[in-house]
């Protein structure tokens, strides 16, 4: 068998000065020890792996410390500080609340407790995880925690301080660590690196570090795994390999093909990310965090929010600069609602490439909803543009036109913008007055091309639930007049609100059926005597509706003798 050592242990701080990122909680400690305002009770929480037993250790070797330094650092050398590092101290006791969290376990503890130190000056009990301990067990703790005797010292540590008993916790000086930064993990790494003869990538390092999430065994953990993999180099290649991690290249490949709007590219690059084997859903994260990081390049004020390293935010820095703001948060918008609905997807492939071709087309929409915004500027001040991403729709005032009988009107002008700019590649110069005078001359064909794109929204409208609005497309045929003009009916705001809001689907189905060059009223129409009778229901109807469709009620109606009035 080898002596080898895992560097979580090897490495592990014996003074306060060689803890990491934990300087709040390091320094209040060494000051309390200089000069010796002490509690009796301590209360460590945090995250794992960030040093809360390492410290609560230190702690326990420096209360005893027969040369402790002016610093307040334990000397390492006394024969209490040798008896600690060889687990031969009888006055410093640790215990696993997690597998002795019972109260037979607590009251054995709470009896060690009446014996003072033959040897030096404290006991000190460190209980690890204490929020595993029952109820019971607490409370068998607690009046020895409010009234220990002078030589006693209570040391515990958690991961989930809400777990604790009020009660527990009013008794302890708490200290809260936090999770320690992607480039402190990697500076210690390089040092550990450097003692082990082993050298390493930059970006490998950094790659380790962000993989801990803020827990420094986890990295050192992580370390030796990828150390037994390569050898005495670590290469960033090895670290993306052992931990099943994409590469950035991935990620900026992907958004240099959605700039360009190159979707083939974009499905081939997922169908390759798939073949490797790696979660989609972790992919969708991934795009995520990207778009983030390179909004974050935007600002040189927010660089600092970056934990990567300097090759690579060169990298991010240089892409910020061919995205617009537009691009990425309404990326960010997108890719984070694809995200939250992913779980509830039958199809997750499916859904992530709905997510990619909407991403690689979303500077195309921008660009659309950007000419839509140019026409506001130039509209006289009756008529107000609502930007919609997909349509314009314009809403005329009522002050410099009389009100229309049988309800208000909302146009939705379907122009062919769109294709000019694709065709020209540039966004075209667009006069306002002649945008808003577009029109189609319709056919025969045009119309029956219309009529069925409307029946096809209709089923999808059922397929999606909403079925209200699925009811008033059945319900009211649309008028398509000569002038390319499409009247489209509802029986009430709310529901032509509804319509509305669900231009984009309905925006799809036009362009499917290549009629994206249509202008679209939505009219308010009020029922008919006819319609409203058709509605009312009263008892008489109920029950013939029941006499027809079982024939029991009948045969029932015979037996008792009852009639109908």
């Amino acid at each position: 068998m080898s002596n080898f050592t895992v560097s979580a242990r090897k490495y592990r701080p014996g003074i306060f000065e060689t803890v990491i990122g934990q300087d709040n909680v390091t320094q209040t400690l060494r000051n309390a020890l200089k000069k010796d305002h002490l509690g009796h009770a301590f209360l460590f929480c945090g995250p794992r792996g960030v040093g809360k037993t390492t410290i609560a250790r230190i702690l326990a070797k420096a209360l005893n410390c027969e040369n402790l330094s002016p610093e307040g650092e334990p000397c390492n050398e006394c024969p209490s500080c040798l008896a600690f590092a060889k687990q031969q101290s009888f006055n410093i006791y640790e215990l696993d609340a997690a597998s002795n969290n019972g109260v037979d376990e607590m009251r054995n503890l709470v009896e060690q407790v009446r014996f003072a130190p033959t040897q030096g000056k404290y006991k000190i009990y460190i209980i690890d995880e204490v929020h595993m301990l029952t109820t019971s067990a607490f409370n068998a703790f607690l009046k020895t925690l409010e009234e220990p005797p002078p030589y006693a010292i209570f040391i515990l540590a958690t991961t989930e301080k809400h777990k604790i008993l009020p009660t527990i916790l009013s008794r302890c000086q708490i200290f809260d660590f936090h999770r320690i930064t992607v480039q402190q993990i990697s500076d210690y790494l390089k040092i550990v690196a450097s003692k082990e003869g082993i050298e390493v990538e930059d970006q490998a390092i950094f790659t380790i570090a962000q993989k801990a999430d803020g827990a420094m065994r986890d990295a050192l953990s992580i370390f030796d795994r990828i150390v037994s993999f390569s050898g005495n180099k670590l290469t960033y290649k090895d670290v993306i390999e052992n931990l099943n991690i994409l590469d950035y290249e991935y990620y900026f490949s992907l958004i240099d093909s959605c700039l360009e709007q190159k979707l083939s590219d974009v499905l081939l690059l997922f169908d390759e990310i798939l073949q490797k084997g790696f979660d989609p859903h972790n992919f969708i994260n991934g795009i995520s965090e990207h778009l983030r990081n390179l909004f974050v390049c935007k600002d040189i004020n927010t660089l600092r929010l970056m934990e990567v390293s300097e090759g690579i935010q060169q990298r991010y820095m240089e892409q910020s600069k061919k995205c617009t703001l537009s691009f990425l948060l309404s990326g960010l918008n997108l890719i984070n609602q694809f995200d939250v609905n992913f779980k509830s997807s039958k199809n997750p492939r499916l859904h992530v490439e709905l997510a990619l071709m909407k991403l690689c087309h979303l500077n195309e929409v921008l660009s659309f909803s950007t000419t839509g915004s140019n026409l506001e500027k130039k509209k006289p001040d009756s008529v107000k543009t609502y930007n919609t991403s997909a349509v314009v729709i314009e809403a005329v005032s009522p002050a410099p036109v009389s009100k229309p009988t049988g309800g208000t009107k909302i146009s939705m002008n379907l122009d062919k913008l769109r294709e000019q700019a694709l065709a020209s590649n540039k966004t075209p110069e667009i006069i306002p007055d002649q945008a808003s005078e577009q029109s189609v001359n319709y056919n025969k064909a045009d119309k029956e091309s219309f009529m069925k794109a409307w029946k096809l929204y209709g089923q999808n409208l059922k397929e999606r639930g909403k079925l209200s609005l699925a009811a008033m497309a059945e319900k009211y045929e649309p008028i398509i007049e000569e002038d390319g003009i499409v009247h489209i009916f509802t029986d009430n705001e709310s529901v032509k609100g509804q319509f509305i809001e669900d231009r984009l689907p309905f925006n799809d189905f036009l362009n499917t059926h290549h009629l994206s060059g249509i202008k679209v009223e939505f009219e308010i129409k009020a029922p008919s005597e006819q319609d409203i009778k058709k509605y009312l229901v009263n008892d008489r109807d109920i029950f013939n509706r029941m006499y027809e469709i079982n024939p029991a009620v009948k045969e029932l109606m015979e037996r008792l003798g009852l009639r109908v009035d």
